[in-house]
């Protein structure tokens, strides 16, 4: 079972007395996508809640988390991306439920299903589709990243024209997920640089 097919999951959390608590039916669905046990959820949730008391993880907590598993200067062109992919309802906080169905997807999911989660990342306004402008935008934001796994990296302009072009095989302007999921997975090399540099974020961000 896959988190993205779980639309119970894309809900708001329950909320008891002003206390965020762990709804019955979402506790179930994480147990079963994650692996864990319900109680497992149960301890992470509190965890979750010690850290932040009304169930919110802010942009600013976020960011301290950024920071710690990248360079300054790259965390703070990056997190605004990497925030997208956790708050799936656009709400600006990243709730528990969220929070949980990213990090399984991108630990356990399967290529599909990770890729589809990082779709987000490389679609700026969340409208379902990527522009050229999006990817330049993209691209200028992760360049130092890329300078970093790659001294003799391709130019920015380069890479952004590249990379948009092996992924809009109809070729009309836009990039929709599943032009995204075949480029990546059918390894057309920018397009798999730039996901794995992405990927790299969380990996480091998960130690």
């Amino acid at each position: 079972i896959h988190f993205y097919k779980r639309p119970l999951l894309q809900t708001r959390m329950g909320c008891k007395n002003g206390k965020p608590v762990l709804r019955l039916e979402d506790k179930e669905a994480l147990a079963k996508a994650s692996g864990l046990s319900q109680d497992e959820v149960e301890v992470k949730f509190e965890a979750f809640l010690k850290d932040h008391p009304d169930g919110k993880l802010r942009k600013k907590d976020f960011r301290e988390m950024m920071s710690q598993a990248l360079p300054k200067k790259d965390s703070s062109k990056l997190e605004k991306h990497v925030f997208r992919i956790y708050d799936t309802n656009g709400d600006g906080y990243i709730d528990f439920v969220e929070f949980m169905v990213v990090f399984y997807c991108l630990s356990d999911g399967s290529p599909d299903d990770v890729l589809k989660k990082l779709f987000r990342v490389f679609d700026v306004n969340s409208d379902g589709s990527i522009s050229i402008k999006e990817m330049q935008r993209l691209v200028k934001d992760l360049y130092g990243l890329l300078k970093h796994s790659d001294p003799n990296q391709a130019s920015k302009e380069l890479i952004a024209k590249t990379a948009f072009s092996e992924m809009d095989q109809d070729n009309d302007g836009l990039v929709s997920m599943d032009e995204f999921v075949r480029a990546v997975l059918g390894q057309e090399q920018f397009s798999k640089m730039l996901t794995m540099n992405i990927m790299s974020i969380f990996m480091d961000e998960e130690q």
